[in-house]
């Protein structure tokens, strides 16, 4: 049976993963968003007490 022989299918794995491995994650660590996060201050904002109009 000559589909058992692991020797190629191996080698062809092998291959393959070394081609994702070298090839997509500078493409992928290249990509740049389009709406980078800004870092927000440390300090909160004052917020004034509410007043009840009823009390």
């Amino acid at each position: 049976m000559p589909q058992l022989n692991p020797a190629p299918w191996f080698a062809i794995l092998v291959f393959s993963w070394l081609v994702f491995l070298t090839i997509l994650p500078p493409k992928i660590l290249a990509h740049s968003f389009p709406n980078e996060p800004t870092t927000q201050s440390a300090e909160k904002p004052k917020t004034e007490s509410w007043t009840w109009p009823w009390l």
